[in-house]
């Protein structure tokens, strides 16, 4: 084999595995997420970052008990509803809302917060449009990745072993 070709092989390989390298390393630990679906003829939309367990205590340690948290990484986790709801039988207009939620052992409170475009830590109580109580509990399956599910009757929460779900109509 000729010198230069040899010389353009070792320089194509090293250039393949740089672009394998970059877009590897550029890959967020907490990767932006959506869910979706459709209850009563409303449209709705969760767009969050997902983080992972990675072996850590989440609830009662990263996230405390009792205290406001994000719902998720990174910038406020959105929820979006095309229409009026009721969410746990309290009205919620149709609009955009930051989602935060104070995790509890046997109920959570979900928060839809009017203020938008913040990052997650950024939270405003005065600018709340709803707090609602809702079941919270244990699972026995391990849920690696922070995951919200959009069903037919309403919204859930589920990360490590914790779960909450609120009824919506």
């Amino acid at each position: 084999m000729k010198s230069s070709t040899l010389k353009m092989l070792s320089f194509s390989a090293f250039l393949m595995l740089s672009v394998v390298f970059m877009s590897n390393a550029q890959k967020k630990a907490s990767p932006a997420k959506t869910a979706t679906g459709t209850i009563n003829g409303a449209e709705i939309t969760v767009n969050y970052s997902s983080p992972s367990v990675k072996g850590r205590t989440i609830f009662g340690d990263l996230v405390p008990l009792g205290k406001v948290w994000r719902a998720g990484a990174n910038e406020a986790t959105i929820f979006e509803t095309s229409k009026d709801i009721t969410v746990e039988g309290e009205k919620l207009p149709a609009g955009k809302y930051s989602f935060f939620i104070i995790p509890g052992e046997n109920s959570s409170t979900f928060i839809f917060n009017k203020q938008t475009g913040q990052w997650g830590t950024k939270y405003d109580e005065s600018q709340d449009a709803l707090r609602v109580t809702v079941n919270s509990g244990q699972t026995s399956t391990l849920t690696e990745s922070l995951t919200y599910t959009v069903m037919d009757d309403g919204l859930e929460v589920k990360w490590e072993y914790g779960r909450a779900k609120a009824s919506i109509k």
